[in-house]
């Protein structure tokens, strides 16, 4: 078990309640919340399992869901035969474009949708309308954001 302040702890709650609300398992979202604050950026499956006094089960089924969907990567220490765990924050760029996708799918669903409706629902449809230009528009912008920051941290990493 590690230890952890108490202003860690209290950041871990906030997090974990944030990501429950976004729809994370809560085993998932204290496992993230815990790489995030831990001191250490590399925890074994008994320290993670033991700070946050959660069965192995559950460990283990949120750490493989983490590493699945790339939120987490598990590594080995040469000389050491445990497994440990750490936050991939340098996959920040791709889980944002993975969420637009995701975003960007669900736009192309809603235009199938409308295409559907009937027409007598005009204020109804006129709102599923105003939802996809808004992620239309939201699209085209996040294109150039995405660009300027890459343009402007290539610039500041030289």
């Amino acid at each position: 078990m590690i230890e952890l302040r108490p202003e860690q702890l209290e950041i871990i709650q906030k997090m974990s309640v944030f990501q429950v609300r976004a729809g994370m398992p809560p085993t998932e979202a204290r496992i993230l919340a815990l790489l995030l604050v831990s001191d250490r950026t590399e925890l074994s499956f008994d320290e993670i399992r033991e700070t946050l006094n959660t069965s192995k089960s559950a460990v283990s089924t949120a750490l493989n869901t983490l590493v699945l969907r790339n939120k987490v990567e598990s590594i080995t220490i040469p000389g050491d035969r445990k497994r440990y765990f750490k936050h991939q924050l340098r996959n920040w760029n791709a889980n944002a474009k993975d969420g637009l996708d995701k975003l960007l799918s669900v736009n192309q669903l809603l235009k199938e949708i409308l295409s559907v409706r009937t027409t007598e629902t005009v204020d109804f449809n006129q709102d599923l309308k105003n939802v996809i230009a808004f992620i239309d528009f939201m699209q085209g912008e996040l294109v150039h954001v995405f660009q300027k920051w890459n343009d402007q941290h290539q610039i500041e990493n030289n």
